[in-house]
């Protein structure tokens, strides 16, 4: 049995790990999945051209309503989205806040010594290069996450870019995935850009730590990115956001990843097999998950999980 989705890259590593130990356990199901970005996993789900789809950024009321059935979303893994750059002449950590972020994006910083940054860094000798502007030029659930922490600590930054898993950008190159972002700031004097964790831990890159709620600077960990979902409310249907969250250790910009699967899919032994699926990665295949960037799920939104499987039929 081959089972095919597509969707976030946000995931990937995580997902592709998974159907590869799943499948040594399970050699008659094998489960096929295209890191094409949530909002192409999005689109296929809803023309059913995959079985199941990836998201970082929860669907919407109106994507939800012009699915042809109805979609449940289930929390995967957690992960953190990093600010990464390449200075000329700096290695060490910089400090962002979300204001200062937001305005490297809404294109009012452009200089890498402007006195926002500097004032974040005073110990950093910053130069005085142009900022070269890296985004997702894919519907992206890291983009959504990004854009979700930046909209609540900048008015200016939801006035006019808004959040979404696409938006009009005023400044800066696009680049295709978490991939693509990753290569495009390595090769780009002067470059930022916005990564899952784990495609800066595997590019050996530098990202900064951001200011929280709380007034923190937070480097994205494990545990920074667990403190994040620690005190959230999670509401049945699972759709959350955990960005700028309470917390002295929280991470600000964390998230949820979610695999989206029809409630009522078209093929039984389908469905079946996923549940099983997921029932494992909810389980056993957590494990995996801290080697590869992301944190484990709160034993909490587990057990939630593993009822809200029993509606799939």
């Amino acid at each position: 049995m081959t089972i095919n989705g597509a969707g976030a890259t946000f995931p990937y590593p995580i997902y592709s790990k998974w159907f590869d130990e799943y499948q040594k356990a399970h050699p008659d199901v094998r489960i096929n999945y295209q890191s094409i970005g949530s909002g192409g996993g999005i689109k296929q789900l809803t023309a059913q051209t995959v079985f199941f789809g990836a998201s970082d950024g929860p669907m919407t009321d109106a994507q939800l309503q012009a699915a042809p059935g109805s979609i449940l979303h289930f929390p995967t893994v957690l992960g953190g989205v990093v600010p990464v750059y390449n200075v000329t002449g700096v290695t060490q950590p910089l400090r962002f806040s979300g204001g200062v972020l937001a305005d490297i994006y809404l294109g009012k910083i452009t200089k890498w010594n402007d006195a926002a940054i500097a004032n974040l860094n005073p110990r950093v000798k910053l130069p005085a290069d142009d900022i070269a502007v890296v985004h997702r030029s894919d519907g992206s659930g890291t983009t959504y996450i990004f854009c979700d922490f930046l909209s609540k600590v900048s008015p200016d930054y939801k006035t006019k870019i808004g959040m979404a898993t696409s938006v009009n950008w005023p400044a800066g190159v696009g680049a295709k995935g978490n991939e693509g972002v990753s290569g495009l700031v390595r090769q780009t004097p002067g470059a930022i850009g916005y990564v899952e964790l784990i495609y800066a831990l595997q590019n050996k890159m530098n990202y900064g730590s951001v200011q929280n709620k709380a007034g923190q600077f937070v480097t994205a960990s494990l545990d920074s990115v667990t403190a994040a979902a620690t005190g959230a409310a999670i509401p049945d249907d699972f759709r959350v956001s955990i960005t700028n969250a309470d917390g002295a250790n929280a991470y600000p910009i964390a998230s949820f990843t979610w695999l989206l699967l029809y409630q009522h899919p078209k093929d039984a032994a389908r469905g079946k097999a996923m549940i099983d699926f997921l029932k494992w990665a909810l389980t056993d295949g957590q494990k995996f998950a801290p080697s590869l960037g992301y944190a484990p799920l709160p034993q909490p939104v587990v057990a939630k999980e593993m009822q809200a499987l029993g509606k799939i039929q």
